[in-house]
């Protein structure tokens, strides 16, 4: 692997927790999250409850997934797959996902999601760089999507189809039948802790997709920050809307949850308000993770739609894929009765490096403070490496590499790789600053941050100013080039429903931005949108928006979920 991961020995003893099997040392996944737990007695504990769009429900026990895991285990070893060998998964939240993820891991393989709206092409680049010897899909997605140039990816030995009744297309396997036929007795292979479990990948601003390797290792920053950041205890009802095609769906909708013996709620359906507030209740749910989108969504709803509805199981919020804005903070407080509480971490991290953790002082708009065990700092690079900065200022968020969870390599870019290290700090790419208490406030991406007449402007801040009035649901701001400030602020917005788009309220919003900002800050001009360009996690993309201002490339938009109209 690389020189980084054991520069420096950071994460406490308890993030570094020994889940090595007492009879060979090995650490793999699949044993951690299942197999523990059914030989201490938990096997009838429900592990994922999962809820289909038509309104069926299907319970799987411990010991239920764990038998479907060596199911598929077996499976893969029957087609002739090898430890070290690549599997990739295209489809919905359905329970066969799950299997698959953990009889990947199970039998020593390497496990990638994918987003199943993914196109053609997104899908083909990324299993090409990841060499994928094996996919399982739906028979829909593989003859709209795959059939077409599946002869052009080499490494491809097999496909999966998870639907049907034993029907599959042509030179495909029904994974159904499949499954019943195989053994369930598929005991964990014998990974090491640095043997490859999963590959993330992530989109530049430019080329092609990045690949993010992590280990099996992980699995103990995932058991502890699961506990001290989601506040996840064995027994405790979670529900993380994150699709396990995004890092967090998988680091703490899969890994983590299971490692730590919760109850999953898996709900196939996408976003529906009156869904998810029935959900919470009915289900009972006590801890609940989800996405800022999401948030800003049921902002846009207003209290009233939750009114109906009891809350009162719910013990911890959490949010993350981006900065959680202030507005968001203090509305949840008041319809649910408590704050969400945002953190921040990334694909290349593999688990949550900043966090409001459970029974801190929450401050709207912050990130919150570094997990126990990993150091962060602000830096600043110069010619001669990197300068660390004071309280207060800006400067790019960086952490002092050695945690379990740490990605070990972009595949087949190692250079690209190395110049995430400098100094001994892994260097983030994203800009923030600390206060004197040690909390940590996003400004933006490093490539997203304004210029304008000699001021620093991050476009966080100017979109939560715009969020804070009645008619705006969303924000996105960019920087315009400009020849006598060097850049001029330039906002995009969505309205909350009964506000019309119209140059009173154009300049109302620029009036209410000043008031908050001052001049030298607020937009000059600002945009109305029926939609923002926003990744599937739910990230507003402001380089599209830019890219598409200034008539630029617009570079890797094949994680993109909705469009501006």
């Amino acid at each position: 692997m690389d020189s980084h991961a054991n520069s420096q020995e950071t994460g406490s003893a308890a993030a570094r927790e020994d889940f090595a099997d007492p009879r060979d040392g090995s650490v793999n996944i699949a044993r951690v999250a299942l197999d523990r737990h059914v030989e201490s007695g938990h096997g009838v504990q429900v592990a994922l409850r999962w809820l289909g769009k038509d309104g069926a429900r299907r319970d799987l026990t411990y010991a239920d997934l764990r038998d479907l895991s060596a199911r598929f285990a077996s499976v893969l070893r029957d087609h002739g797959l090898n430890r070290g060998d690549s599997v990739f998964v295209l489809m919905g939240r359905e329970p066969e996902l799950y299997a698959c993820a953990l009889g990947t891991l199970r039998a020593g393989l390497v496990f990638t999601p994918l987003f199943s709206a993914f196109g053609p092409e997104p899908i083909r680049t990324r299993m090409e760089i990841g060499g994928a010897n094996v996919l399982v899909t739906t028979a829909a997605i593989y003859r709209r999507k795959i059939a077409p140039w599946r002869d052009q990816i080499p490494t491809l030995k097999l496909v999966l189809i998870v639907d049907g009744d034993g029907d599959a297309p042509e030179g495909c396997t029904a994974l159904g039948p499949a499954l019943d036929a195989a053994s369930p007795d598929f005991p964990a292979v014998a990974t090491a802790p640095e043997d490859p479990a999963l590959i993330h990948f992530t989109s530049g601003t430019t080329g092609k997709p990045k690949g993010a390797l992590h280990v099996h290792g992980a699995v103990a920053y995932h058991a502890f920050s699961g506990r001290h950041a989601l506040d996840l205890q064995p027994g405790t009802i979670f529900w993380c809307t994150a699709d396990p095609g995004w890092v967090t769906g998988t680091s703490y909708g899969i890994i983590s949850p299971l490692v730590n013996r919760v109850t999953m709620i898996v709900d196939e359906a996408e976003f529906d308000l009156d869904r998810w507030y029935s959900t919470i209740q009915a289900e009972g749910v006590q801890v609940w993770y989800t996405a800022p989108t999401a948030i800003r969504m049921m902002m846009r709803a207003g209290a009233e739609a939750a009114a109906p509805y009891d809350f009162s199981s719910l013990r911890f919020l959490a949010s993350v894929g981006e900065p959680l804005n202030p507005e968001a903070v203090t509305w949840s407080a008041e319809v649910f009765g408590q704050p969400f509480h945002d953190n921040w971490w990334q694909t290349e991290t593999g688990g949550i490096m900043i966090a409001n953790q459970p029974g801190m002082e929450v401050r709207p708009g912050s990130m919150g403070k570094p997990m126990p065990g990993i150091t962060a700092g602000i830096v600043d690079r110069t010619e001669g490496g990197l300068r660390e900065l004071h309280d207060g200022e800006i400067g790019e968020l960086a952490l002092r590499p050695g945690w379990p969870s740490m990605m070990r390599a972009y595949l087949h870019e190692e250079a690209r790789y190395a110049k995430c290290f400098v100094d001994g700090w892994y260097l983030s790419g994203d800009l923030a600053r600390r206060d004197a208490e040690g909390y940590y406030w996003f400004v933006g991406r490093a490539d997203d941050l304004i210029k304008t007449s000699g001021h620093l402007i991050g476009p966080f801040e100017v979109e939560s100013a715009l969020i804070e009035h009645e008619a705006v649901a969303e924000a996105g701001v960019i920087g315009i080039p400009d020849e006598t400030a060097g850049e001029i602020v330039k906002a995009y917005v969505t309205l909350n429903p009964g506000f019309e788009a119209s140059d009173g309220l154009e300049r109302v919003l620029r009036g209410h931005a000043r008031k908050r900002l001052g001049a030298a800050v607020a937009p000059r001009a600002v945009l109305f949108r029926k939609s923002l360009p926003k990744t599937r996690s739910g990230k507003i993309m402001r380089r599209l928006l830019k890219a598409r201002e200034l008539g630029l490339p617009e570079g890797d938009i094949s994680t993109l979920e909705t469009d501006e109209t």
